[in-house]
């Protein structure tokens, strides 16, 4: 059994919470040039340098070089832009040869080539180097005049893209490591299934299907533009085949390793409440598309099955924290939202009726019936009034200018409630991540696992480094304030003025913390039912709670 570490509450600050990505490196300035270089830009193993933001960037320019290949096979966009592909190979040529000649520098301080004789000798002639070497010698060929195939010089230039593999290797190297000794099905699941198990490697795979998403929408987008189509319409084929390819095998992937998660066991019961959840059905809708159309075809035109490829957009909502958020509030207030739709429909409804009543013998082109009016109605309610219906009447406009009024009102109820209850879900789990907090750190020690969990909660919350110390801060104050008073009698506290205070304080903290957790509902449901509160004792409750 892995023994457990623990951290003092006294040692416990925000640098230790947020992680290394949110605090600035630790590197002493004294030290020679070379060390200084590696350490702030290439160690992987120092928190807080700028070794994630170099890796994060080249892997763009890299891909961007990738498309930027591809499209200069089309003599239609390449032509007349030549010279800003040139420009940009430049400009990707400059970067990684910095690149390389930095890593070149800094060998003898790399750990991988420090203990070598010659340490940038070895450098010069590892994998990764080779790699490096080969992604920008096309254009010093080029350059220097050196007679060559140009199909062997893009076949050179299309090496850059194993570049990516400087970032994941290692990666996998550690995924590999922490799910030693797990089966097949718990790796995959660790893969596509964010988890303690899947590290750096399951991020970049989310990363990697994010960016297939967005390529596959920018395709399918551009695809309706008639002259792109016609010129790229075998790129837009094979592309949509190669994004089909890759989202069904997510999919599949996904039903096989779901019933590792916690509440779909089973491996028939749990795969179906898998492929019913709303994640995997959009997942499903990426790619019936294209097995639909390629099976049908010849028996109906499926062809406009290709607009519900836009989907695929859906699937970027997938642990999307504002989209959790977003659903929690819909959830929590649809009583009212559902109140302010009905009065909503019912108001257009009723304006429509009007409208048709007094502008139907005016201009029965555009007023034909009550179904027609409606669009009117809503448009003029909503305060848009395209202008292509619009009243001639004097009554006719004299509602309107009423209706562009109340519908300035009307349609902004439902905007308000749902600003104000996103803000107030965004209070409330930050006072539930400060209850889960103050439950942790009150036995005086943290263990790795509660200090993993927060720190994931305070990533999730999208806390500052300001706003995480200031609640690490609050809270030891008041187990400090609660241990002093602890073990003391109330009449005590209450013979000295400055105690009572710093006692009521934490009092009022702790109802407040007790109003922002509970369901208010259920609380009221439960206070008129058992009459345990005063009048006055219900108002002050409303009061501490603001």
């Amino acid at each position: 059994m892995e023994e457990k570490t623990y951290v003092s509450i006294h040692e416990l600050d925000a640098k230790s919470i947020v992680g290394a990505t949110d605090v600035e490196a630790d590197i002493p300035r004294d030290l020679p040039l070379r060390k200084w270089l590696y350490a702030w830009l290439l160690d992987p193993h120092i928190e807080g340098n700028y070794q994630q933001f170099i890796d994060k960037w080249v892997s763009i320019l890299i891909v961007v070089n990738l498309f930027a290949l591809l499209f200069e096979q089309v003599p239609a966009i390449f032509e007349p832009n030549a010279h800003l592909f040139h420009y940009f190979d430049i400009f990707s040529v400059v970067v990684f040869t910095l690149e390389y000649f930095l890593r070149f520098y800094v060998a003898p301080d790399d750990p991988d080539f420090a203990g070598k004789r010659s340490a940038r000798a070895s450098y010069l002639f590892s994998p990764f180097a080779i790699i490096d070497f080969l992604a920008i010698a096309p254009f010093y060929l080029k350059f220097l005049g050196i007679p060559l195939d140009l199909r062997f010089l893009r076949f050179l230039r299309l090496l850059r893209i194993l570049k990516l593999f400087r970032i994941i290797v290692p990666a996998y190297h550690d995924f590999v490591k922490a799910n030693e000794g797990r089966t097949l099905r718990q790796k995959v699941h660790a893969l596509v299934f964010p988890g303690k198990f899947g590290g750096k490697l399951q991020e970049l795979f989310d990363g990697f299907i994010a960016l297939c998403v967005l390529l596959s929408v920018f395709a399918v987008i551009m695809e309706s533009v008639q002259s792109v189509s016609y010129m790229l319409n075998i790129q837009f084929v094979i592309l949509d085949a190669v994004m089909v390819g890759i989202f069904t095998m997510e999919y599949f992937m996904r039903m096989y390793s779901c019933v590792e998660e916690p509440g779909f066991k089973g491996a028939v019961g749990g795969r179906i409440k898998q492929g019913t959840t709303v994640s995997t059905f959009i997942d499903f809708l990426a790619i019936l598309p294209f097995f639909l159309e390629g099976l049908l075809h010849h028996v109906l035109d499926l062809r406009f099955l290709r607009v519900f490829r836009l989907t695929r957009l859906l699937k970027l909502t997938r642990g999307n924290d504002a989209t959790i958020t977003l659903v929690k509030v819909l959830s929590r207030e649809w009583p009212i939202i559902s109140a302010s739709a009905f009065i909503m429909i019912l108001l257009v409804i009723m304006t429509a009726s009007l409208g048709f009543l007094f502008e139907h013998e005016a201009q029965p082109d555009k007023y034909e019936n009550i179904p027609t009016t409606i669009y009117w109605a809503v448009i003029t309610l909503a305060s848009i009034g395209y202008g292509d219906i619009y009243p001639v009447t004097p009554i006719g406009r004299a509602m309107t200018v009423v209706m562009a009024f109340a519908g300035i009102g009307i349609f902004a109820i439902p905007a308000a409630i749902l600003a104000s209850a996103f803000s107030d879900e965004l209070v409330k789990e930050r006072e539930v991540l400060k209850a889960d907090l103050y439950d942790i750190m009150k036995d005086g020690k943290i263990s790795t696992d509660e200090l993993e969990f927060i720190r994931a909660e305070a990533k999730r919350l999208h806390l500052s480094v300001e706003e995480v110390s200031a609640l690490v801060r609050q809270i030891q104050q008041e187990l400090e304030r609660e241990s002093n008073f602890a073990d003391m009698p109330i009449h005590q506290i209450a013979a000295k003025p400055e105690l009572a205070v710093e006692h009521y304080k934490t009092l009022l903290s702790n109802i407040r913390q007790l109003g922002m957790l509970m369901d208010p509902a259920e609380f009221e449901r439960l206070r008129a039912a058992n009459s345990r509160l005063s009048p006055d004792e219900v108002e002050l409750w409303k009061k501490i709670r603001g």
